[in-house]
């Protein structure tokens, strides 16, 4: 099954666009998990058995794991996605982009490696950076399109050709890019304007939406502005917010009813 599918699936089955991201930072972990053997595995196996039922992806986000040399755990944290949530997206979160060779490398470690089902990629190196990504014609290729961060505007809204960037690779990888139908783009919550936009050109393409909670993002907006006209097309994540509901022991039950909340405010709007 491919993610597109896999995606499709599980939205209906689960009622949600709730994407829970896995990003471990040890400092915030409850006392009784720190410094404990497989602490990372650990924290992640309870907020996923936590929030399963209420989500349409988990992402896992590389950094944390490879800054504490902790890539054996990633590999724990997917496989125990993928063994008791099988039908349940995991989206390496890794932003990977270089030039072709290299980036033929990173598409082995996302799908062959990890054997994730979607990965971050940044499409600005051009299409040859994306195309080993692209080829995986089961696989998703998410792609850089506007994002969340404050910073976004310093080159993603510089015309070229008389338009913003963010919209020149929205039309590029809509009209060209896309011919597995596997690709995606990353549209911050930050930027409902500019999701409405990007929308307009895309049609259906899924949108991975961060920024909902720490960062800001409304959901009406950005749920006005993203969603097909199902009513789906959105990948809402959320990390921090959810992830650290608590400090405490109870922060898989915290994390919960985080992810419950989430996904009752998305749905006021999708319809």
């Amino acid at each position: 099954m491919s993610f597109i599918e896999k995606l499709n699936n599980i939205w209906e089955e689960n009622d949600s666009l709730v994407c829970v991201g896995l990003d471990p930072d040890m400092d915030r972990f409850p006392a009784s998990l720190r410094n404990v053997p497989d602490a990372i595995f650990k924290f992640n196996k309870e907020i996923i058995d936590a929030t399963h039922d209420l989500v349409c992806a988990f992402k896992p986000q590389i950094a944390y794991f490879s800054a504490e040399s902790a890539e054996a755990q990633l590999e724990k944290t997917i496989q125990y996605i993928q063994s008791e949530y099988p039908k349940i997206p995991i989206i390496l979160d890794s932003k990977r982009g270089d030039i072709g060779s290299t980036a033929e490398k990173y598409a082995v470690e996302a799908f062959e490696r990890y054997k994730v089902d979607a990965v971050t990629v940044n499409p600005y190196l051009g299409f040859d950076s994306a195309e080993p990504f692209l080829n995986y014609k089961e696989k998703g290729t998410i792609l850089l399109c506007r994002t969340s961060n404050s910073g976004a505007n310093d080159f993603q809204d510089l015309e070229v050709d008389g338009m913003p960037l963010y919209i020149k690779v929205a039309s590029l990888v809509s009209d060209k890019w896309n011919y597995n139908n596997n690709c995606l783009l990353v549209v911050g919550a930050t930027w409902p304007s500019q999701m409405s936009e990007v929308r307009s050109i895309v049609g259906d393409m899924p949108f991975l939406v961060p920024g909902v909670g720490a960062q800001g993002g409304d959901i009406e907006p950005l749920v006005k502005a993203g969603k097909t006209e199902n009513g789906t097309g959105l990948i809402i994540s959320s990390s921090r917010g959810v992830i650290y509901a608590s400090d405490g022991d109870d922060f898989a039950s915290k994390a919960r009813e985080a992810t419950l909340k989430l996904r009752s405010d998305i749905n006021l709007y999708r319809k």
